[in-house]
Order: structure tokens, then sequence, then C-alpha cells
């Protein structure tokens, strides 16, 4: 186990805005899909912030994300120690993320 805490951000997108105003949705099943497979990573001391991560409505083809945007930020700000999502093609289509943002 590590000794210090890994803390862990849940980043979730969805491209369209249907079903988002319901109360159980793909992102709701993306997010709660990624705390569970932090909770089977806590032997490695993985903990899952609360802040949330979302992107409703917003194109895996820019980076132009407040949700995105903001977790971006907080990696900077050494505020997360690793990112989890539910599939990879969830955080981007044709853009790139790299480690200079």
């Amino acid at each position: 186990m590590s000794s210090l805490p890994i803390r862990c951000a849940i980043y979730t997108r969805k491209s369209s805005e249907e079903g988002l105003e319901q109360s159980f949705n793909s992102l709701e099943a993306q997010h709660e899909a990624c705390r569970a497979f932090i909770l089977s990573q806590k032997h490695e001391g993985w903990i899952a912030l609360n802040q949330r991560y979302d992107d409703g409505g917003f194109s895996g083809g820019t980076m132009e994300r407040p949700g995105l945007e903001e977790l971006l930020r907080d990696v900077k700000d050494q505020k997360v120690d690793a990112v989890v999502v539910y599939k990879v093609d969830r955080d981007r289509k044709s853009t790139r993320l790299n480690s200079s943002h």
C-alpha cells in the first residue's frame, strides 16, 4: 500500500444533453462506475475526490469544456494525483490531452 493517498478525480462527459435531466443518467452511471473502480483500489491508497468534473452536452472534439478545464487547473495546482474516466473515449475524440496542461 502507498504511504500517501492517491487523490483520484473522476471525469465524466456526455456529448448530448438528452437525458441529463433524469436523476440517473449517463454521467451518473459513469461516475458510479469510476467510484467503484477507485474503491477497488483502496488497498493501493486510492481515494475519490468529492469534487465533480462533469461535462454534459459537450463534444469530445474540443478542449473547451468547463469540467475538463477545471480538472486541468486542479491537476496543475496539484490537487489531483490521478484521473479516472469510464472509457478513454469519454475524455476525447480527436483532441489529445497531454502533460502540458
